[in-house]
């Protein structure tokens, strides 16, 4: 199997993970079963090696006008050591990808973007440049990512570091601090909808660290995760997925995100124009939540019907591990985008009843 290794690959191989083809890296999409794997994270807690991730640094000047110019969201609103969730479109307001920017001063930023979307990504940013006196840098693969996930993360960490991790609020993240004498960026997002952190390291050591915090957190229940159970645990949490509830034709106001999309920041961005007519209600469909009321399980692409005429599609469907229960995404036209909304989805040629419901499917996920 050809593909990009992260430095853990081999720590993968010896507790047994399934290796797979993920954006043209090899990781592991589970270790004892996604199930498992993903209760565990609910329960108590999981570690995943995040390392295929995008990084790209951009510094300079004009670093905080360049990104706000690039970004939707309002990047001139962020502090220092604060995170902000965000997208980069298209002037047509389709999206060019999603991502986090990490402030760490206003002239230097890192962007955390999807892997498979970096080399287009890189591509879009400097086309972008104009005149602003910046510098973009790729370090993907100079920093390995652990994102240490579930209610047990928090007692974990601190079992490994003398820095008081409770400081760090949801959305902000510390530098230089000492995890087993390794000096690590440690931030508070997440992917799973359950407190966790990211630990950002030199890639050179980030084997020693992934294998002193798997033995020190056996005592807390603590199990390797892969990216089976990372799909489920982000879906049940009603956190998007690049590709599938957003693309260069889903754009953020479609995928029921408008938050993150700020058309009234005083400055301009790409795709500012479309985007305010969506958010003034010129869409024609929307991303809703559904739970299958017949026995099945929807597929993404999946079609969905009402009165025999079709009417959307399915982005993620799933037999939830955590509610026991058929639930998905769905993009379907506006007028039928209500909640108690009974619809079909055609499952292997058979029409099964299922009913619009709210996409926080967890409603007391962070």
């Amino acid at each position: 199997m050809a593909g990009k290794k992260t430095p853990l690959y081999d720590e993968h191989l010896k507790l047994g993970g399934k290796i797979v083809d993920y954006a043209g890296w090899l990781l592991p999409i589970q270790y004892e079963g996604l199930v498992i794997e993903h209760n565990a994270v609910r329960e108590r807690a999981g570690i995943f090696d995040v390392s295929h991730m995008g990084l790209i640094q951009v510094e300079g000047r004009d670093a905080l006008a360049f990104l706000d110019y690039l970004m939707t969201n309002n990047i001139n609103r962020i502090k220092r050591n604060q995170i902000i969730y965000t997208f980069m479109c298209y002037p047509d307001g389709g999206v060019v990808d999603d991502l986090l920017v990490y402030k760490h001063h206003k002239e230097k930023f890192l962007l955390v973007v999807n892997a498979a979307n970096l080399e287009k990504d890189l591509e879009w940013i400097e086309e972008n440049k104009n005149n602003y006196q910046v510098e973009i840098e790729d370090i993907t693969e100079e920093i390995s990512i652990l994102a240490l996930q579930g209610p047990e993360a928090e007692s974990i960490l601190q079992g490994l570091t003398e820095t008081d991790l409770s400081k760090i609020k949801f959305f902000h993240f510390k530098e230089d601090i000492k995890i087993c004498n390794i000096s690590a960026l440690v931030s508070r997002t997440g992917y799973t909808g359950e407190d966790g952190f990211e630990i950002f390291v030199q890639s050179k050591k980030v084997e020693k660290l992934w294998e002193q915090i798997l033995d020190f957190g056996k005592d807390y229940g603590l199990k390797p995760a892969g990216l089976g159970c990372r799909d489920t645990l982000r879906f049940e949490a009603a956190l998007p997925l690049y590709g599938k509830e957003l693309s260069a034709d889903i754009s953020p106001i479609e995928a029921d995100l408008k938050f993150f999309v700020k058309v009234n920041k005083p400055s301009n961005f790409i795709g500012k124009d479309a985007l305010k007519e969506q958010v003034d209600g010129n869409i024609k469909r929307l991303l809703v939540g559904f739970e299958l009321l017949d026995r099945g399980i929807p597929r993404e692409g999946y079609k969905l019907y009402k009165a025999d005429k079709e009417i959307g599609y399915v982005t993620t469907g799933y037999m939830s591990p955590s509610l026991g229960k058929s639930i998905g995404n769905a993009l379907i036209d506006i007028d039928e985008a209500k909640i108690g909304n009974e619809i079909d989805i055609m499952i292997r040629n058979r029409a099964v009843k299922a009913k619009i419901i709210d996409r926080n499917f967890l409603k007391n996920n962070k």
